[in-house]
């Protein structure tokens, strides 16, 4: 049992006290299989600029691993039998197990004293954890059998796997059998959404506005009157409950709309008029997808320009131009600087039933590489890649590189028509010019329109 000590303490010091003052002490309530575990007073951790980093000393003083120290190379080495970890000191990468893996922050000398990150070390070992807020104390568990300690087993029954808004509506995409409870409060203006026996999915956390320690996260959004911001967290943690927040400017009457049949997609509509869901009343949805966003920039330019911006240009003038479009109604994947999981972005146009997904991407290669392609993956796909790919090429006016198949997931696993542009090559100075000059944007927007009307068939 007694292994498993340093993992607990590396874990709780990461969950109780993420946003600590530099080189500062805490304790905090520590339940390893149900019992308290009492950690030596004295114990000091440092945040980093959000890392928080723990003294390697506590693994030989008090835990039982086997830690070699190399004065020479500034190694530090840890072993628990089956894992061995090597860490230097100022490198950011580590070595697990002869595998070159990447740190966020590299080991540092203080005092004397080696100081490791704690986020890292945890990851590597596995261990599952819950944080009790109330009582401000962290349960472990040395194997886990789907429950947590103080709770019934499987209550978390749902995941909230993606959140993203658009179109003046909070998309929620979620697995499991969800059931959110919407409601209006005052004083502030606000919209609440609680999530009972839901938590956020493994890969919520990889979305950079959101803190997996504190569970926490906040989404602002421009270009909407009503909307300040977005925020979400995992409000309890027995029983299981992730609230979401819209904070509004003025109160606003809503519709919530999904998962019916199975749908993994919920939408609070801020829009009150005749069509509360996408789609409907006889118009097509059109869902543009921004490739990459927040902390993935997706291809760096020439110039150090980055694709997701890019990117999200052309989805808003995209958007801006539907807009004015009768028959057509358009859903963002990402209005601002967001990040989404490609399985996220997917599930959205999936969820939403939409006529048509459009995923908008520039391209990188070799320095002389230039011109526009365009990707589809169902034979059944290709008519719409032909009707963006001609109107496109000649807004752009370079080389026209082809219609081509791809194998790319969120063409893959599309369920309508789909197609996905590499409008130029960021890797080229002429394309890369031409990609972030405003008019040649607004040209290649309508020709983009242009081609999804004359594929939908509507005027």
């Amino acid at each position: 049992m007694k292994k498993f000590g340093f993992l607990m303490f590396l874990v709780v010091i990461m969950i109780a006290f993420p946003k600590m003052a530099d080189a500062s002490s805490y304790s905090a309530k520590i339940y390893l299989d149900g019992q308290q575990i009492n950690l030596s007073s004295g114990v000091k951790v440092e945040n980093n600029n959000g890392t928080v980093m723990v003294p390697i000393r506590v693994i030989s003083e008090n835990l039982g691993f086997d830690v070699y120290w190399n004065k020479a190379t500034k190694t530090v080495t840890v072993q628990d039998g089956s894992q061995t970890v090597t860490m230097v000191i100022g490198s950011q990468q580590a070595d697990i197990n002869g595998q070159r893996v990447q740190m966020t922050k590299a080991p540092v000398l203080r005092g004397g004293t080696t100081l490791v990150p704690i986020r890292f070390v945890s990851e590597q070992m596995g261990l599952q954890v819950r944080w009790d807020n109330a009582q401000k104390s962290v349960y472990l568990t040395s194997s886990y059998d789907g429950s947590n300690p103080g709770e019934e087993p499987g209550v978390a029954t749902s995941t909230v796997d993606g959140i993203s808004f658009s179109e003046n509506r909070l998309m929620v995409a979620v697995t499991g059998n969800a059931k959110p409870n919407v409601s209006k409060l005052s004083n502030p203006d606000r919209i609440v959404i609680d999530m009972v026996n839901t938590d956020f999915s493994d890969t919520f956390s990889s979305n950079a506005s959101f803190d997996d320690v504190l569970k926490t996260g906040q989404m602002d959004v421009t270009g909407y009157p009503d909307v300040k911001s977005v925020r979400y967290s995992l409000y309890n943690s027995n029983p299981m409950t992730v609230r979401i927040v819209i904070d509004l400017n003025y109160a606003k009457n809503y519709t919530v709309s999904g998962l019916e049949n199975g749908s993994g997609l919920f939408i609070v509509d801020l829009n009150t008029g005749s069509n509360p869901t996408p789609g409907t009343g006889g118009k097509k949805l059109v869902v543009i997808d921004a490739g990459h966003g927040d902390h993935d920039p997706g291809a760096i330019g020439v110039t150090k320009k980055r694709e997701k911006d890019f990117n999200l240009a052309m989805a808003l003038k995209v958007e801006k131009l539907l807009a004015n479009e009768q028959n057509i109604e358009v859903v963002l994947t990402r209005s601002n600087d967001t990040f989404l999981e490609l399985k996220d972005r997917a599930k959205i146009a999936n969820d939403l039933k939409a006529d048509v997904f459009i995923s908008i991407h520039a391209n990188s290669g070799p320095s002389t590489a230039s011109g526009t392609e365009t990707y589809y993956y169902n034979e059944s796909d290709k008519a719409l890649a032909n009707a963006l790919h001609k109107e496109i090429v000649k807004a752009m006016g370079l080389k026209d590189r082809g219609v081509r198949y791809g194998n790319f997931h969120v063409i893959r696993e599309t369920k309508m028509p789909g197609a996905l542009l590499e409008v130029g090559f960021l890797s080229n100075k002429t394309d890369e010019s031409k990609l972030f000059d405003p008019a040649t944007q607004d040209r290649v927007a309508e020709a983009i329109v242009r081609g999804i009307k004359g594929y939908l068939k509507v005027d």
